[in-house]
């Protein structure tokens, strides 16, 4: 009996001196919570692609005629056309980007007339028909202004040349000089040249993934001017050089396009946690 008693009395002592140590031990504490690491800067090259319509509109026709009597022009302006791009870029960091484009504008119908006053009795109406095409080379920076549910609004400017070509030119004229009425056909030549040219845009980029970002956006664009080629009148009474020039071509374009990350952006990797 007196054993049994030793033996209680010896565990119980071993169970509060094993209380004791364990209550002056320190309590470790709990493993930090990591939080995503704010994304950082990042930058790389990338290519473009875009595609779109054109609306494009022109100042006026000018003319050695125009410029010596009294003109009124009306109705000038162009058909829609179909627009094509490709480009390189590179981001610089999550809000400021650059690239350089290489743009097809297509043909685009021409129409548009004029009526000269050339004198008391003589007056004299031009009806001008054919169609402009452009070859753009262009440089633009872009700003991009926060993202919302992977939607990126963003604006740009661009400055480039753009390489305005007339075809299939043509004048058809109506006089009417003292009572006589007379008409006329005259015939240009082909004929492009190059323009200092501008660009302002704007638009929404949507992150398909880390890789493929997908824009829809509109650009206003400042082409210069185009000139068509030598004339020839149509009973080749005369010809030489013209001196018509459609003058201040600009356009405003609704485009879709696609960018490719030539390289991904880091992913975020939290610290790994080992016991001690």
């Amino acid at each position: 009996m007196r054993s049994v008693k030793s033996l209680l009395a010896a565990g119980a002592a071993t169970l509060i001196s094993s209380m004791a140590f364990a209550a002056d031990m320190p309590i470790a504490a709990p493993p930090p919570m990591y939080a995503p690491a704010p994304p950082a800067d990042f930058g790389g090259w990338y290519l473009r692609g875009d595609i779109g319509m054109t609306n494009q509109s022109a100042k006026r026709i000018d003319s050695a005629t125009a410029q010596t009597f009294p003109t009124t022009t009306t109705g000038l302006g162009f058909d829609s056309s179909p627009l094509f791009d490709l480009g390189v870029g590179y981001r610089f960091n999550n809000w400021f980007r650059a690239d350089v484009i290489g743009q097809y504008r297509g043909k685009a119908n021409l129409h548009g007339s004029d009526s000269v006053i050339l004198g008391a009795a003589d007056v004299e109406a031009n009806n001008y028909y054919g169609s402009k095409s452009e070859w753009v080379v262009m440089a633009n920076a872009y700003v991009d202004l926060g993202t919302w549910w992977c939607i990126t609004p963003f604006i740009g400017a661009g400055v480039g040349g753009s390489y305005n070509k007339l075809s299939g030119f043509q004048d058809n004229g109506v006089r009417y000089t003292a009572g006589a009425l007379s008409n006329s056909v005259t015939y240009f030549g082909d004929n492009g040249k190059w323009n200092f040219a501008w660009a302002a845009h704007a638009g929404l980029a949507y992150k398909v993934n880390p890789g493929f970002t997908v824009e829809l956006a509109y650009s206003y664009m400042n082409l210069g001017d185009a000139a068509p080629g030598n004339f020839r009148a149509f009973d080749g009474s005369i010809s030489g050089p013209s001196t018509i020039k459609v003058k201040d071509i600009t356009s405003h374009d609704v485009k879709l396009g696609v960018r490719w990350e030539l390289s991904s952006p880091p992913a975020y990797m939290p610290p790994l946690v080992t016991k001690g």
